[in-house]
């Protein structure tokens, strides 16, 4: 515990060091805040002075002139007049703030603005492979230790053991009463669910590499999961379900002429996966924004006005409530990270369980 005391005040006080530098710098807020939940072709880690510490990542495009694959560094550090990065073989990643593909890479086709087929290793896509690993890692080495041994065996300890209590909780607690029988054969979809989410919501608090990517809080990763949920709950639907569906049991004339009934109950089939899908990404990133802003208050205030004075007092009182917010924040997020893991995988349950309708028994 002393340690870890130690720790803490090592890191309030490094908190408290950044409004010195804030004084001296002029900070872009929009531009701190959108480069940590935007999706990119390089990993900005931190800025040494004027000169940014990035790690380039692989660029796979297919373009007009075929295929081509290289580091990312090849683009301009600095945009041109147009606001483009221009890079190799005629490709440059287009303004930031242009109304179409926007910090996309582009090419230009006969004066058209043109988006090549682009399969690039992006921040999301290197953080899921970071994330993918830590999650095999996870998963694999209590299965080794269950080969090994018998079930009279003595319970494992450290890190095993752990993922022995975490696992059986959330199949014990949470997929066993909403699934019932059919839980052993769902169970490995929705654990797989459940600690893919845990793991990426942890890994995205950690402020540096490997950690610091926003995976959930990219609309494409989480639309991915919802869709998995969706087919799975659709293909495995009983005859019942979708009877339920297109021939509820209400008043006949809820169904005829008008099928007000059916298109509603139809509706509900979509809606569903979008709740599991905006709800998993509007939290996580919601969270991720409002402790950047929460830190970032600290470098607005220091440019309040142009009374250094002024800015001075605001700046170094806004930095004790702004550290305080941030800390608190960060705690709540790991909160929160246990917490949408456990309600996208309780519904996910929950809709694939609602999809296994079977007809009640005509009472005698």
């Amino acid at each position: 515990m002393k340690s870890i005391r130690q720790y803490f005040i090592v890191l309030m006080l490094s908190l408290m060091a950044l409004p010195a530098c804030a004084a001296k710098m002029d900070i872009d807020m929009k531009d701190i805040l959108w480069g940590h939940i935007k999706d990119t072709y390089e990993w900005h880690i931190t800025n040494i002075g004027e000169h940014p510490v990035v790690i380039n990542l692989p660029v796979i495009v297919k373009s007009s002139t075929g295929w081509h694959v290289f580091c990312s560094s090849q683009f301009a550090e600095e945009p041109d007049a147009k606001g483009n990065r221009v890079g190799p073989y005629g490709l440059f990643i287009n303004n930031k703030d242009a109304e179409v593909y926007p910090g996309r890479i582009c090419e230009m086709i006969n004066g058209q603005l043109v988006r090549p087929f682009d399969i690039s290793i992006t921040k999301t896509v290197c953080v899921l492979f970071i994330d993918a690993i830590i999650l095999l890692l996870c998963v694999l080495l209590p299965a080794r230790w269950c080969k090994r041994h018998k079930v009279d065996d003595p319970a494992p300890k450290g890190f095993t053991g752990l993922m022995h209590m975490f696992i059986m909780y959330v199949y014990d607690e949470i997929i066993k009463p909403v699934m019932g029988e059919e839980a052993p054969k769902y169970a490995p979809y929705l654990l797989t669910c459940f600690f893919f989410i845990f793991v990426a919501n942890i890994m995205g608090i950690i402020p540096f590499p490997p950690g610091g990517g926003n995976l959930t809080g990219n609309i494409a990763c989480t639309c991915f999961l919802g869709v998995c949920t969706f087919l799975i709950t659709s293909f495995t639907g009983t005859k019942d379900y979708w009877k339920e569906i297109f021939w509820p049991e209400v008043p006949t004339w809820l169904k005829v002429p008008v099928p007000l009934m059916p298109l509603i109950e139809f509706v509900g089939i979509f809606t569903k996966p979008l709740a599991l899908i905006i709800r998993l990404f509007a939290n996580m990133l919601a969270g991720h924004a409002i402790a950047l802003a929460f830190a970032g208050m600290i470098f607005i205030m220091f440019h309040l006005t142009t009374s250094d004075l002024v800015n001075n007092i605001a700046g170094s009182g806004m930095s004790v409530i702004s550290v305080g917010l941030s800390v608190f924040m960060m705690l709540l997020e790991l909160l929160v990270s246990f917490i949408q893991a456990l309600v996208f995988t309780m519904l996910s349950a929950v809709f694939i369980s609602l999809a296994h309708v079977k007809e009640e028994a005509e009472e005698a």
